[in-house]
């Protein structure tokens, strides 16, 4: 079966979730004042969504590849954000944790 547009993407489904879960853990009281890290690591979740669906608009399957290589890249930037928030007391390590896995299983 041949996928005809981006919102029957799975991949894309499961980094929009992600998305709202790193939008609900940067709006927290501490977390939100941390001007930098928060627009930093929105920008980075942000843009694995966006390198999803812009690959695959580009309607090649080397350019897909390429923008998934990409959005690979943002979330081991996520991650590492996720490692600050969570050495600087933003998240807790129940938390970080179950973010963390998600992310990576995003990536593979």
């Amino acid at each position: 079966m041949k996928i005809k547009k981006f919102e029957d993407l799975e991949i894309w489904k499961l980094s929009l979730k992600i998305t709202k879960e790193i939008y609900d853990l940067t709006a927290r009281k501490d977390f939100s004042k941390d001007f930098n890290l928060k627009d930093q690591i929105r920008k980075a979740i942000i843009s694995v969504s966006s390198n999803i669906v812009e690959g695959f608009e580009k309607n090649n399957n080397n350019e897909f590849i390429r923008f998934l290589k990409i959005a690979k890249g943002s979330v081991g930037e996520v991650r590492n954000q996720l490692y600050i928030a969570l050495a600087v007391g933003y998240i807790t390590k129940k938390e970080f944790e179950k973010i963390n896995e998600k992310l990576k299983n995003l990536a593979n």
